[in-house]
């Protein structure tokens, strides 16, 4: 584990290698879950400030999930969670004939519509964070899907590129510019540790 300020990172993010292959994966993570995409309570108002830009994005069967079960609703074991459609798709997805599968809050982002990307939960994937009981402790654990996540796992090791170098952006945003430096610097350490034991 590496140790910064009061997040614990798992070696693995700076020695696994991942790249996201969409067309190999179809957006595989915005559909099977055990629930929705967390959501932390900022987020809930992010969502609200959102939705109405973001509606016209989705089709019809997310529209009625929506009317039926909220922006929003509560899981007993991860909090706040996205809804989800029969326990499947997220209904803030966007599902196109190719079978790719999308998120309808990034794309109406990307289409300047809307100034909030997506769920951190959902831009850091595949890290997952999780609190400590008492609140003060941040764990962040590389967790990829051993069936959606094969082809990313294997493109990241084509173009050499870690976890936590892929997921710079939302590293940032969650953690801040202070720890993504301390978390590269130490990457860098233990890469010349290593050369030199090999020596």
């Amino acid at each position: 584990m590496i140790a910064i300020d009061n997040v614990l990172v798992s070696d693995e993010l700076v020695e696994e290698k991942f790249v996201c292959d969409l067309t190999a994966c179809k957006g595989a993570c915005c559909v099977d879950g055990d629930a929705g995409a967390p959501l932390d309570n900022k987020e809930l108002k992010n969502i609200d400030a959102v939705f109405n830009k973001v509606l016209p994005y989705l089709d019809d069967e997310s529209k009625a999930e929506l009317e039926k079960q909220g922006r929003y609703v509560y899981d007993k074991e991860f909090g706040w969670v996205t809804p989800t459609i029969n326990g499947a798709v997220c209904v803030y997805a966007i599902k196109e004939k190719s079978g790719l599968v999308k998120c309808g809050i990034e794309q109406a982002y990307l289409d300047g519509k809307v100034k909030w990307k997506k769920p951190i939960s959902c831009h850091l994937f595949p890290v997952i964070v999780k609190k400590s009981k008492d609140g003060i402790t941040d764990y962040a654990n590389y967790r990829p899907r051993e069936d959606h996540c094969k082809a990313a796992c294997t493109l990241g090791k084509k173009l050499q590129v870690p976890v936590y170098q892929f997921l710079k952006e939302p590293l940032i945003h969650r953690f801040g510019i202070d720890f993504y430096e301390a978390l590269d610097a130490t990457a860098q350490y233990m890469k010349e540790q290593k050369k030199e034991n090999k020596v």
